[in-house]
């Protein structure tokens, strides 16, 4: 049952969030282990403020250019990223021409259609990832994630993994795939191997990568290669990790903590 959460609240979106994972879990859209993903990215985004720092916003702008120059980009979705931003994830899979694909490490036919439920009605049209006419698996992963569907991650050149496992990051890389993720940890296995990495709270994320395809979609591919130039995942994870440390250091050195 939820909470009714005070709109004055300190931590309210914080909250509101986290009473979102518990509603899917009981919905069945987020595993339990769900929970303890959330609880662990949030411990990061204390670091990082509660806010989108600019090395995050280029981390952004340089995942969408990499899915608008992509032929056949995919959006993988997981029960987190169905409960925490469902219209969101949507929204921007129709502006980067990318079908949403279900992928899961518990995988049930019970939060398979769950999921599917709750992106239908936050006003999906298709999803990829359930039918298993359309199935295949990738050698390299042991457990269900090896599932992907032939009309989708299967054939895509770039494949959005946002709250992803890092071993089938380095599957899909090893399958010569575009890998773009979100994770509030830059030292992760997926955000060290995927070929963007955003370091941030996908709440936010997700709406300023809508944003950013809004205002980069009528690009050339000329236009996209020349801006793609520009970054450096490897430079922009530095980024973070020396803004988290400056941070924390900043912290440590005040005379009253204040967060």
């Amino acid at each position: 049952m939820n909470h009714e959460i005070p709109k004055d609240h300190p931590r309210y979106l914080s909250l509101t969030v986290r009473e979102a994972i518990i509603s899917g879990m009981h919905q069945k859209v987020v595993a339990e282990a769900g929970l303890i993903a959330h609880g662990r990215g949030e411990a990061f985004d204390y670091i990082l403020g509660e806010v989108t720092p600019e090395f995050a916003l280029k981390q952004e702008e340089f995942a969408v250019l990499k899915m608008l120059a992509a032929k056949k980009p995919v959006i993988s979705v997981n029960g987190n990223v169905a409960a925490m931003c469902p219209e969101e994830i949507v929204a921007l899979g129709k502006l980067l021409r990318a079908p949403l694909e279900i992928n899961l490490f518990y995988r049930s036919q019970e939060r398979e259609q769950a999921i599917k439920t709750k992106l239908i009605g936050a006003g999906a049209e298709k999803i990829l990832g359930l039918d298993p006419e359309f199935q295949e698996t990738i050698d390299e992963i042991s457990h269900l994630r090896r599932i992907v569907d032939t009309r989708g991650i299967a054939i895509s050149d770039c494949v959005f993994v946002p709250l992803e496992d890092g071993d089938r990051t380095q599957a899909l890389r090893h399958l010569g795939k575009n890998v773009v993720t979100v994770d509030l940890n830059p030292l992760s296995r997926t955000s060290l191997t995927a070929n963007v990495s955003i370091t941030n709270n996908i709440i936010r994320a997700v709406p300023e990568m809508i944003d950013f395809a809004k205002k980069l979609s009528n690009l050339s591919k000329a236009e996209l290669t020349e801006r793609l130039n520009q970054f450096n995942n490897e430079s922009l994870l530095q980024d973070a990790l020396i803004f988290m440390s400056e941070r924390l250091k900043s912290l440590a050195e005040t005379d009253k903590l204040t967060i």
